[in-house]
């Protein structure tokens, strides 16, 4: 028996863009089987694959190629490195495997046991390993809570990391500290920073109807419309399968959302008569939305006509195509829509996180009588 082919997976930076690079030595049946990944585009500049890291999941590689080719992930836990247009990546070559500055033992394994993400276990890695560093010579087992107190405060003065880069250091050194030697949870209590308030910025009715009119094509149209009349994530658009949309039911199935989760979101009439239009154009025969060399589309190609139909309408907000799922959640909140169910739609864990679009709704400020217009 021939042994399998190796399909090699490395982070890299393209465009500015973070991506995985999908390489492997030509293979006719690897190449149809590629075109199944969701989100994997051949890019003809680089002479490889290339999937997004907003979309990248390692268990939908897995899952298409996992049982005809051997997978070597080396590449997904390095520093990603600049790949730049023209720069043509050639036949792969066996790498050696990534040093990961000798995590201590059992860290990379539990994660791995676990069934973290690929993407979680990057981000883990990545963080102990600059908080070993930053304590190198001492042992990790008697650091305590005042030096990783320390520790976090220093990177916020130094470096300005966000809140959403705290939690994550914090949470890959809890780690270590309950999943790996399993200690109590009330040994380490680190003081987190206070979570930055913002507001999501949100588009009005007649933003979004502008906004869909400005988009003749039909498929770049039916893109935004689904995202905006399910409020879904980019990520999930660019899964969903033709079965997904049930007509009858007026749903839409998203699955394995964040969080590993399944869940039903609504289904506009209006979507779904140009969802019947765009289907007897294009004929999307796995994926609803396909690109135009196979395989899913793209969440760059996403962004380009978000930005394109944002510009077409002349709206000045800062919005992204995010700003659609938040304009969604805000006008069924303005529409007298129990908070509960909007986070079902959304599929939210907590309520707490659907709470945000109570500050933005009109429902709750707009009715004040502004005391200027009684002078």
């Amino acid at each position: 028996m021939s042994e399998k082919p190796t399909i090699y997976l490395e982070r890299a930076i393209y465009r500015s863009e973070k991506v995985v690079l999908v390489r492997f030595i030509y293979n006719r049946f690897l190449i149809s089987a590629v075109k199944r990944i969701p989100g994997a585009w051949w890019n003809k500049e680089l002479n490889c694959w290339l999937i997004s890291s907003e979309s990248f999941r390692f268990t939908d590689i897995k899952k298409v190629i996992g049982q005809y080719a051997r997978i070597d992930v080396s590449g997904l836990h390095r520093t990603p490195s600049e790949v730049n247009p023209g720069n043509r990546i050639g036949n792969p070559v066996k790498s050696s495997p990534a040093k990961l500055n000798e995590l201590p033992a059992g860290y990379l394994e539990t994660l791995q046991t676990k069934k973290y993400s690929e993407s979680t276990i990057k981000t883990y890695t990545k963080y102990f390993t600059d908080f070993q560093q930053a304590f190198r010579g001492k042992d990790m087992e008697s650091i305590n809570t005042a030096d990783i107190n320390e520790y976090i405060l220093k990177l916020i003065k130094e470096k300005d990391i966000s809140h959403s880069q705290q939690n994550q250091r914090i949470n890959a050194i809890k780690f270590f500290y309950e999943k790996v030697l399993g200690r109590e949870k009330e040994y380490y209590r680190v003081l987190r920073p206070r979570k930055e308030n913002k507001l999501p910025t949100v588009l009005s009715l007649d933003e979004v109807r502008r906004l869909l009119d400005s988009t003749s094509n039909i498929k770049h149209k039916a893109i935004l419309m689904t995202i905006y009349s399910g409020g879904l994530r980019r990520s999930e658009l660019i899964r969903l399968r033709v079965e997904d949309i049930d007509s009858d039911r007026k749903l839409i199935k998203i699955r394995g959302s964040k969080g590993k989760k399944d869940r039903y979101t609504i289904l506009s009439d209006k979507l779904l008569l140009h969802l019947r239009t765009y289907y007897t154009r294009y004929r999307p025969k796995e994926w609803l939305f396909e690109g135009q060399n196979g395989g899913s589309y793209s969440p760059a190609s996403i962004e380009k006509i978000f930005k394109h139909a944002v510009l077409a309408s002349g709206i000045r907000k800062y919005v992204t195509p995010h700003s659609l799922r938040h304009s969604f959640a805000t006008h069924l909140l303005e529409q007298g829509i129990n908070l509960r169910y909007i986070q079902e739609l959304l599929g939210h864990n907590s309520s707490k996180t659907t709470e945000i679009y109570t500050h933005v709704a009109r429902n709750n400020i707009g009715k004040i009588r502004n005391p200027l217009d009684d002078l």
